[in-house]
Formats: structure tokens, C-alpha cells, sequence
């Protein structure tokens, strides 16, 4: 075989590759976010109408609260949130809408007690969707709940259940730097 020959085939082995990378990645990124972000990934690209802008906004996410000093709750804070809650729920019967607000006001307490900025309602959102996808989708139903003033109280009481939801995945969820400095 020439030397010729040997030369175009290795440039055409090197062509293969370099397209079959170029066409993979962009599968690869989107099956990691889709992994990633679970039922958010879905709900961005919804909502942007273009899959390649919702991956840019998911993967800026990424980037955004790679830069956040997040650390777990210190256990005896950890207790001290959980009679919180109990409190807070042992009120639902007399005030359920006092007790939705009370819970919201928790959420947000822990969620910068674990080093996310407070930046508000869709940031806090954006942030938390990082590391805890599945808590999102019941952080904005108790959210919306919450902004209703027509909610009944079986809508107050499903409220409550996603804030435990959310609460519970805050707690007990471990962020990914401190595990990875531990």
C-alpha cells in the first residue's frame, strides 16, 4: 500500500471521528441536562420554544451555581428546622393560609441557609433547579398556591405537602462541592 493511499485513509478515519463527534456532542449535552435537570429540562424547552436557547439557559445555570459557597445544614440546624416545621404544621388546622406562608418563609430561610443567593422568587428557581430538579416543580406549585387568593383548603393542604416535599429534599440533600471537599 502507498504511502498515499495509507495518508487518505487516515485523514478519512480522522473526517469520520471529528463528524461523529461533532454530531454527538450536541445529543450527549441534552441527554446530560435531560438527566441533570429531570422534569425542568422539559419545562424550559417548553417554555423557550427552542431546544438549543433552553440548553444554553440550563448550562449557564450550571455555571452560575458552580460559583455559590454551598454547604449542607449543620445538623443541629437541621433539628431546629424540623420542629419548625412540625410547628408550622400543627397550625394548618386553625390558619392554613398563615400556616402556606409560614412554610414558604422556612423554604427560603434554609435555601440561604445552604449558601443560595436570594435574588428572588424565579432566580431562587433557576438556582435551585440545579442540584434539586424534582423539589422545583413543587416549590412553584406551593408558590403558586401561595399567590392565590381563592385557594381553598385543600389547595392550602397540597401547598403544604410541597413545601414538606422541598424542605425534606433540602435537608437531607448533601451539595454536590461539599461532598466533593469532604
Amino acid at each position: 500500500m502507498s504511502t498515499g493511499a495509507i495518508i487518505a485513509i487516515i485523514v478519512l478515519v480522522v473526517l469520520v471521528a471529528a463528524a461523529a463527534v461533532f454530531f454527538l456532542m450536541p445529543q450527549m449535552r441534552s441527554q446530560r441536562l435531560r438527566r441533570r435537570f429531570g422534569p425542568e429540562y422539559d419545562r424550559v424547552v417548553s417554555s423557550n420554544g427552542d431546544r438549543r436557547a433552553a440548553e444554553k439557559e440550563l448550562a449557564d445555570r450550571e455555571r452560575r451555581h458552580a460559583e455559590y459557597d454551598l454547604h449542607p445544614i449543620p445538623p443541629e440546624k437541621h433539628e431546629k428546622y424540623r420542629v419548625e416545621w412540625t410547628r408550622i404544621q400543627e397550625r394548618f388546622v386553625e390558619a392554613p393560609v398563615e400556616s402556606v406562608a409560614q412554610a414558604e418563609r422556612l423554604v427560603n430561610v434554609v435555601v440561604a441557609d445552604l449558601g443560595y443567593p436570594s435574588e428572588g422568587y424565579d432566580r431562587q428557581l433557576a438556582d435551585l433547579s440545579v442540584e434539586h430538579a424534582n423539589a422545583v416543580e413543587h416549590y412553584r406549585s406551593a408558590h403558586d398556591v401561595r399567590s392565590q387568593s381563592d385557594a381553598t383548603t385543600d389547595d392550602l393542604r397540597k401547598a403544604m405537602i410541597s413545601y414538606r416535599k422541598v424542605l425534606d429534599d433540602l435537608l437531607e440533600h448533601r451539595p454536590r462541592k461539599a461532598v466533593q471537599r469532604a
